[in-house]
């Protein structure tokens, strides 16, 4: 009876089911590999923001470093924080090493 019921089935319809497998498991990993992939963009995105703060951050660093090592700053402290100045070329002594 197996005979007969094998020998029912129209001609190629084993092949149509193999390819109707394939092409469901290919669409399956098509929607599989589009979602892994939104997601891999989405952390993409996180980092780059994640970048970008910390280079404006940077850049402000340098910023607030260029303002207190300015010279003039420095100069102006000295003078009125802790009473120093530029000696005169009487008071300069040279060392020789």
């Amino acid at each position: 009876m197996n005979l007969r019921m094998a020998k029912s089935f129209p001609r190629g319809s084993v092949l149509m089911l193999v390819l109707f497998i394939a092409v469901l498991g290919s669409s399956l990993a098509v929607s599989y590999c589009a979602h892994w992939n939104r997601q891999l963009l989405n952390e993409l995105y996180a980092e780059l923001s994640v970048r970008d703060k910390a280079q404006a951050e940077w850049g402000r660093l340098i910023l607030e470093q260029s303002t207190w090592t300015a010279h003039n700053r420095i100069e102006t402290l000295a003078s009125e924080q802790l009473n120093m100045r530029i000696p005169d070329a009487a008071e300069v002594r040279m060392v020789k090493p």
